[in-house]
């Protein structure tokens, strides 16, 4: 008995030693060939949940789990080898790429859309642009009342987003210029909240991706243009920026074929229909 035991066990050893790399057709092999995470951007959120949701429709074996967290946390988990899909709204910084290599990642970038960076304000606000100069002069301490802008004596809530975002990063390069958000700025962990909290706070401030605008926040022309899909394509709006998804190398299986959702027509009318802008 003992040697026959040890004849199947050395037969099952031999087989699985011959056949080690084999792709199985278990089921368990199909749910992970079928499944798709992408993790990280607030800005980008709507578009990937849109596309994900479109894309499980025609092809209902698929399983697509889209997180938000901030630009920063896909990016980590990009590195970390936690999603397939990095949602960015802005670019690798030169850190993260080397952190990347040395864990044998290689990002590899797509521009999926264009996005503009909304300032916005309570509708009840009466202001209606604001220079750069004091918007930058309010984010760093220096301007705290907005009769100092040409608005109503009371004082200027200030929105921001942390600093895991990557509208934060965003802005704090095109509008700050490096500087230092003021200490008491509450900083907001997605697009959603600094539009919601500015929606229920009359003397607030903040930026939000285009697709976060709304009745329920006034957005404010900056040097006399305002946000929209047409001022960011026509370059005339100042804050706009491309909105990215990495992957580790070119895009490649159900990775790919979503990004090339997002890149065909139907995708990009996506892209249109949640208030950004196509690339296509």
């Amino acid at each position: 008995m003992l040697r026959r035991i040890s004849m199947i066990a050395l037969v099952a050893l031999t087989l699985i030693g011959a056949t080690e790399g084999i792709a199985w057709d278990w089921p368990w092999a199909k749910k992970k060939a079928n499944t798709l995470t992408l993790t990280g951007s607030t800005t980008v959120l709507p578009v990937a949940q849109r596309a994900a949701e479109e894309y499980m429709k025609a092809h209902p074996k698929v399983n697509i789990t889209v997180r938000g967290g901030g630009s920063g946390v896909g990016i980590a988990a990009l590195i970390d080898g936690t999603t397939d899909i990095a949602n960015a709204s802005r670019p690798m910084k030169s850190k993260e790429l080397k952190s990347a290599r040395s864990k044998g990642i290689n990002p590899v970038e797509t521009v999926i859309a264009r996005d503009g960076i909304a300032i916005i304000v309570h509708p009840s606000n009466p202001l209606e642009k604001i220079s750069l100069q004091d918007l930058k002069a309010i984010y760093l301490g220096e301007i705290n009342r907005w009769s100092d802008v040409g608005g109503k004596p009371e004082p200027i809530v200030t929105v921001s987003r942390d600093v895991a975002s990557g509208t934060f990063e965003t802005f704090k390069k095109l509008v700050l210029k490096g500087g230092k958000t003021r200490g008491d700025a509450l900083m907001l962990a997605s697009n959603k909240a600094v539009a919601t909290t500015i929606a229920q706070t009359p003397g607030g401030i903040g930026y939000v991706g285009l697709g976060y605008l709304s009745p329920q926040v006034k957005p404010l022309q900056v040097e006399g243009v305002s946000p929209s899909p047409q001022t960011v394509s026509s370059g005339e709006y100042i804050l706009a920026r491309p909105l990215f998804m990495y992957t580790n190398g070119k895009p490649k299986g159900l990775a790919k074929e979503l990004i090339d959702f997002i890149l065909s027509p139907e995708g990009q009318k996506i892209v249109s229909d949640v208030g950004y802008v196509p690339v296509k």
